[in-house]
Formats: C-alpha cells, sequence, structure tokens
C-alpha cells in the first residue's frame, strides 16, 4: 500500500459500512511505470449477495423519500466533489495513465452531472394522457426500477460511474457499482462522499473480475444493469439478463469513422482528427477510429496528420508538459500493435508511430497509417488505442457508404459547410451521434449513446434520466360506476 490513503482505504461499502474485501488479493498496477501502485482484495460472492441485498432493502425508503431529499443529496455530493478535486484528479490520473491537466476537468464535469440530475429530477416525473371519457384520470408517471447494478470500464472510471449513478439515484433507484478491476481508486474516494450524504444501502460497492461481474448481473434481485464496455461482454451480459428477464442500459463499443470534405481547409480538419484519434491515449469509445478524407485534400491532410501527431508529447501523465499518457494496460497495447502488424502484412504503412515507447510503463506512439482497406481489422474491429488510419475517397457516396460498413453505431465526425452533407448524415448513418467540425464534445443537456453493435442506452440530458425509468399507466375512474359493457344479467 501507498502512504496517505483515505479513511476507507481499500474497503468496500456495503449497507452503508466500509468493509474489508473478502476475495483474493489483485494487484492494480500504475500503466505510467507498470509497477503494482496497490494490491486490494476483491469481494467475496456472500459480499456481492450482501450488497444486492442491502440495496433490495433500502429501495423502498429511497423510492418513497421526498423529491427535495433525493436532491439535496445529490447537491451535496456535486458539492464533495468539487472539495476533493485535486485528490480525485490525482487517483484518476494514477489509475487510468490519463493526463492530470484533463482529470481536474472530468470531477468539475462530474459534480456538474449530479447537479443537474438533481435539479431534472425536481420539474418532470411523467405526463398526464387525455382520458377516455369524464371524470377519469389516466396518469403516466416514470417510477425508477429498483436496484440498479453499475459496471463501470476502465477509461473513465469517474465520469462513466457519474452518468449512471447520478440520475439512477435522482429518479429513486438503488445502486451496487462494480468499477474494472484496473480502476478502483477513484472509487474509494467517491464511497466516502456517497456514505457521508446516502441512507445505508442506497449505494453499495464490489470489487472484482468477472466471477464478480457475473455474480452481480445474474442476481435475479437487480432490476437493471447499467454496463459500459466492449460489444462482446455487453452481449453476454445482455444474455444473462435475459435468463431473469433483468433489464439492460448498455453502452458499448464504437468504430467511429471521420470524413473529411473538400471545402474545408484539410490543415485544420487534420489538427480536429488528431484530437479526436489521440484523446486518452485513442481509449475513448467515441475515439474516431476510421478517417475518409476527399482524394483532393488527402495528401495535405496526411501531412498535417503526421506532421503533429509526430511531435506529440507522451510521456508521464503527471507532467504538465504530456499530451499522451500511456495507455492502461499492457494487453490493451499488445492487441493495437497486432492489428497495427496485420494491417502492415496485409499492404499498409505506418507513417509515424507504430510502436511502443522504450522503457517502463505502457505506452504506444500515437500512429498514423495509409493505404489501409476494410479487408483489414484496423478498419473493422474496435481498437481502442492511439491510432489513426486514414483511406481516400472519390465523391459523397463513397464516403457515406464506407462510413456506413460497420456493425457499430456510436459516433460519426464530419468536416464541411455543406448543409446538404450534414442533413444527409443524421438521416442516413446509424449513429447516436453526429459531430459537425467539433469532434468528441459531450454536452450534458445531450444524450449520448448508440445504435446496434454500439448499445442500446443514452446517457446525459433529459433522455439520460428516462433511461433509469420507466413508465407506468395509472387509469384512475373518480368514482365506481357501472360500465355498459360490463356483463349483467339476463
Amino acid at each position: 500500500m501507498t502512504g496517505g490513503e483515505s479513511l476507507a482505504d481499500s474497503h468496500l461499502l456495503i449497507n452503508g459500512s466500509f468493509i474489508a474485501g473478502e476475495g483474493p488479493s489483485r494487484d492494480v498496477f500504475d500503466p505510467s511505470t507498470g509497477e503494482v501502485h496497490v494490491r486490494w482484495p476483491d469481494a467475496s460472492l456472500a459480499q456481492v449477495d450482501a450488497a444486492v441485498g442491502a440495496a433490495a432493502r433500502a429501495f423502498p425508503v429511497w423510492r418513497d423519500s421526498t423529491q427535495d431529499r433525493r436532491s439535496a443529496a445529490l447537491r451535496a455530493i456535486a458539492q464533495d466533489l468539487l472539495d476533493r478535486r485535486d485528490e480525485l484528479a490525482e487517483a484518476l490520473t494514477r489509475e487510468t495513465g490519463r493526463v492530470l491537466t484533463r482529470n481536474g476537468l472530468y470531477v468539475d464535469m462530474a459534480a456538474a452531472v449530479f447537479r443537474q440530475y438533481a435539479e431534472l429530477t425536481r420539474i418532470d416525473a411523467g405526463r398526464l394522457a387525455p382520458s377516455n371519457d369524464p371524470g377519469q384520470l389516466s396518469m403516466v408517471p416514470r417510477v425508477p426500477y429498483g436496484v440498479v447494478a453499475a459496471l463501470i470500464p476502465f477509461n473513465y472510471p469517474l465520469l462513466l460511474l457519474t452518468f449512471k449513478v447520478a440520475p439512477a439515484l435522482a429518479a429513486g433507484n438503488t445502486v451496487v457499482v462494480k468499477p474494472a478491476p484496473e480502476t478502483p481508486l477513484s472509487l474509494q474516494l467517491l464511497a466516502e462522499i456517497f456514505a457521508a450524504h446516502l441512507p445505508a444501502g442506497v449505494l453499495n460497492t464490489v470489487r472484482g473480475g468477472v466471477e464478480i461481474g457475473e455474480a452481480l448481473v445474474g442476481d435475479p434481485r437487480v432490476d437493471l444493469v447499467a454496463f459500459t464496455g466492449s460489444t462482446g461482454v455487453g452481449r453476454r451480459i445482455a444474455a444473462a439478463c435475459a435468463a431473469n428477464d433483468t433489464a439492460t442500459h448498455l453502452e458499448l463499443g464504437g468504430k467511429d469513422p471521420a470524413l473529411v470534405f473538400p471545402d474545408v481547409d484539410p490543415v485544420l480538419a487534420a489538427e480536429a482528427v488528431t484530437w479526436a484519434s489521440f484523446l486518452n491515449a485513442g481509449q475513448v469509445c467515441t475515439s474516431t477510429e476510421r478517417v475518409y478524407v476527399h482524394r483532393a485534400v488527402f495528401d495535405r491532410f496526411v501531412e498535417r496528420a503526421v506532421g503533429l501527431s509526430e511531435k506529440l508529447r507522451v510521456g508521464d501523465p503527471f507532467d504538465p508538459a504530456t499530451q499522451v499518457g500511456p495507455m492502461r494496460t499492457e494487453r490493451g497495447r499488445a492487441r493495437v500493435l497486432s492489428q497495427i502488424d496485420a494491417a502492415v502484412r496485409a499492404g499498409a504503412e505506418v507513417l509515424v508511430g507504430g510502436e511502443a515507447v522504450d522503457g517502463p510503463g505502457f505506452y504506444l506512439r500515437p500512429t498514423v497509417v495509409t493505404g489501409v482497406d476494410h479487408e483489414m481489422e484496423l478498419m473493422r474491429e474496435e481498437t481502442f488505442g492511439p491510432v489513426m488510419p486514414i483511406m481516400p475517397f472519390d465523391d459523397a457516396d463513397e464516403a457515406f457508404r464506407l462510413a456506413a460498413d460497420t456493425p457499430f453505431g456510436l459516433g460519426a465526425s464530419l468536416y464541411t459547410r455543406d448543409p446538404e452533407l450534414v442533413e444527409r448524415a443524421y438521416r442516413e448513418l446509424q449513429v447516436g451521434t453526429v459531430w459537425v467540425n467539433d469532434p468528441v464534445v459531450d454536452n450534458l443537456a445531450a444524450p449520448l449513446g448508440g445504435m446496434r453493435a454500439s448499445g442500446n442506452a443514452s446517457e446525459m440530458g433529459p433522455e439520460g434520466l428516462e433511461s433509469f425509468t420507466r413508465p407506468r399507466h395509472v387509469h384512475w375512474n373518480l368514482g365506481l360506476t357501472r360500465k355498459d359493457w360490463w356483463f349483467r344479467e339476463e
């Protein structure tokens, strides 16, 4: 263990108490050094059972508490996030390898999400439908699911937790959180914050790998499983949930295209795509992973992308000068290198990068690749690393055909001033988000989610709140009066 642990140390939060994990110990590696940062015990299967049981018992009380009470708790959580901003940012940097200068911004964003849902739930709880007849009411309240299992990925362990936990709590659900095994550190600080402002059992934490995740997902007392991660794991979760008729909220993988048309400055477009490809070392579900550039501006685009990429400062995420930190895991880096190697063997050309950085840590140089096609895994499967493969196109029809040639449907970026191309993109492309001239931007007031192999969920905005509720129809005849169509004695 390192010095300076919080009061919760490595403990789990179950039913309002911090308790030691009873499972096997797990090494948590610092991706910037490759060394073990902490060694913490996982939860046991019995502790998963206890966490779900605590959430189930707490649900009726939390559901029936006033909205003022729930909203006040969320506002207090938001303030504590800001008060502990530096601690959280440091924990995020240590566990993810993302540069410290960005993690403070993500803490601010997380606090804003809690504040947003504290207020959204105060103004809308459903609707009143037109009644069939006078003397009747048809109410459609939106009600919480019950116990929500929130499974959080390693790339954004604070934000993607917040996107689930804040609306779930605001709507009256109780929650059991399981972080990715690689990134448990920030949750320890969050658990202290949750414990200070929520009744016992409303928010519980467990920790572990596949066995713990399967136990949580498969518990019949769980009413909704909210998961962000790979499409393959999401499909297995969906199958497990189907066995118990458990609802799912899945935000899955992506293979987002960028289309660069000749009516924009290719130099500026290259700078935008470089950002979208290499932010967080490419470990963003909405990263640009396929780039299609009109042949008329292809050479200028590639020249700028290569020139900028080779100058990016890759290194220690705690160094303010660093622009790209390490990948989170050695296995993830190996998978990206394998995709690059396979593409090169099939005829692609690496113009910059394409190799691990010598020394400790899981660093991979930002990589630009040309000579690619859709026969290559690099253009078909999610890469989740700092790689920018670029293909030319000759006209808009070809560009849209290439963009649509994927089972994924998370997002797409366009670089153009032509409104007809923008309209065509959001009409034709089966994606959850279309960015125009400004990639990988989140708006807390608008939904983020995908289609097809990219999931079935919406997070953020009013839609994110609705995802953690379901409609219920209440048909109320104000008095008991005989209806003409009831059975009568002859």
